[in-house]
């Protein structure tokens, strides 16, 4: 059984930086696309970034592009989001979400793609 454990969340201000981590365990990762969503309050869970198996495809959401970076370590398992340059808009909770992976260069955070499996979220808050 693949789980999802979110981390890094936390308060930063206007400007600041923080690094959310994704640990995955029950599959191996090199298998696995992996996605970060995240979901403020009255609003529609969004899409923010995702890495396909073996980083042959990155995606960025434009509200994110040149300030996020998503980034893996299969050997740890883990995938990363380095947030910088955060914006008050930014704040919501942080979601990743994972699927078995149909290729090594395919990702998305299309909403209309269900991954089946996915953390229990990370709050991130951008003061102004």
């Amino acid at each position: 059984q693949v789980q999802l454990v979110e981390s890094g969340g936390g308060l930063a201000q206007h400007g600041g930086s923080l690094r959310l981590s994704c640990q995955v365990s029950g599959a191996s990762l090199d298998v696995l696309m992996v996605a970060w969503f995240r979901q403020a309050p009255g609003k529609k869970r969004e899409g923010v970034s995702c890495i396909s198996a073996r980083d042959d495809s990155i995606y960025y959401d434009d509200s994110v592009k040149g300030r996020f970076t998503i980034s893996r370590d299969d050997a740890k398992n883990t995938v990363s989001l380095q947030m910088n340059s955060l914006k008050p808009e930014d704040t919501a909770v942080y979601f990743c979400a994972a699927d078995g992976a149909p290729g090594t260069d395919w990702c998305t955070v299309d909403p209309r793609y269900e991954y089946h499996h996915w953390g229990q979220g990370t709050q991130v808050t951008v003061s102004s």
